[in-house]
């Protein structure tokens, strides 16, 4: 969606939160790209892989949205913001996955969220829009999957599962405070996510990256390290950035929950060729391993593989992947001795209320790849 070029002064003001993570970094590529966009990032980290060509067409406020001070001060100051997407939050150190039920955990993604919208709610007067993510842990998968049957498929207008999460804290939190406002909040409900991969906490595609790159240097093929085979869906971070633009216009994403996904569904086994492929590699027999243990233990060869081939990677491979091997871990099922049930999720609603966008899971996922060969983070 692109809107005709509008005066300096007409044009509207997105502040991004999150800049740096998957979502937020392609939602700044996504809107710097627009002419008639003014865009803000809100990161501790510079955006990932940000075009040259776009880096002056977006600005980048570094801050900490624990420090409800220093939020104050920055966004109390932003009284031209016309939309907000809050693409940021808050992961355990360590394990991820254990991460996801911990009180304090909930807590400080509250207050983040909280030390952004009080000080920009009472700045911007013409604040219009609130994009907000969550993710299909509402729907408990976190809790139930892969022990317990679970919806299939899981809707928006489930009642919400009986389980603690910063997702109910958050979304009461922007209901109630909508309440008395002329703006609007959309929140998105996306499966596993993909895109620009360094130092994510929420990062598959830099795992499978990595994992390949140490199997290939070992002379090995690409054995898939998961459990048994099950139909999931996945996004396109690209994909999401679209449906945020579509929301800040569309009467039908006032005040709505949507899920959101590619629009297909994959088995990781059925896939697995063709990652392996992408990387030059032969299929190996399945061998199921936890990768969060695996490439714990290979920080030595990883320090040697960015060596050889000079990569753009960190020597760290703890600094590439982040927390993801976690992530990664639960998402091919490791360790599970049953086949799991299905995990998805209905598009219905948002097809209905007119965002139609799709991506073949396979072309996403060579784009992925690709990418990060081109970047030169794997050889």
């Amino acid at each position: 969606m692109r809107r005709m070029d509008m005066e300096e002064s007409d044009m509207q003001k997105i502040v991004i939160v999150g800049a740096s993570g998957m979502v937020g970094s392609a939602a700044v590529r996504h809107f710097a790209a627009q002419k008639d966009w003014q865009v803000v990032g809100v990161s501790r980290r510079y955006p990932v892989n940000l075009d040259p060509a776009l880096a002056s067409r977006f600005t980048h406020l570094p801050l900490d949205l624990t420090d409800k001070a220093a939020c104050e001060a920055a966004f109390g100051n932003m009284q031209d913001a016309t939309h907000l997407v809050y693409a940021a939050v808050h992961e355990q150190p360590g394990d991820v996955v254990s991460g996801w039920r911990a009180r304090e955990q909930m807590q400080t993604n509250r207050s983040m969220l909280v030390n952004v919208m009080e000080p920009l709610d009472r700045a911007a007067s013409g604040l219009s829009q609130v994009s907000l993510l969550q993710g299909t842990k509402a729907y408990g998968f976190h809790i139930d999957w892969p022990d317990k049957a679970i919806a299939t498929p899981n809707r928006e207008s489930d009642p919400r599962h009986p389980h603690e999460n910063f997702y109910w804290l958050q979304q009461d939190y922007i209901t109630e405070k909508q309440a008395s406002r002329p703006w609007s909040w959309t929140i998105w409900r996306p499966q596993l996510i993909f895109g620009d991969p360094v130092g994510s906490n929420l990062s598959v595609i830099s795992v499978i990256g990595a994992y390949a790159a140490l199997e290939r240097a070992a002379g090995r093929g690409l054995s898939y390290p998961g459990g048994p085979a099950f139909p999931l869906e996945i996004v396109d971070a690209d994909l999401i950035a679209e449906a945020i633009d579509w929301a800040t216009a569309s009467p039908a994403a006032r005040n709505q929950v949507f899920n959101i996904t590619n629009g297909d569904v994959i088995v990781w086994q059925n896939v697995w060729p063709m990652i392996a492929e992408s990387f030059g590699m032969r299929v190996d027999p399945p061998r199921p391993q936890s990768l969060l243990q695996n490439l714990n233990g290979r920080e030595a060869e990883w320090a040697a593989l960015v060596d050889r081939y000079q990569l753009a990677s960190s020597r760290s491979l703890k600094a590439f992947i982040g927390g993801s091997a976690a992530l990664a871990d639960f998402m091919f099922a490791y360790g599970v001795e049953h086949t799991p049930p299905p995990a998805l999720v209905s598009t219905i609603k948002l097809r209905q209320a007119g965002f139609g966008g799709c991506i073949d899971s396979e072309v996403m996922l060579r784009k992925w790849i690709t990418r990060l060969q081109e970047l030169r983070y794997v050889p």
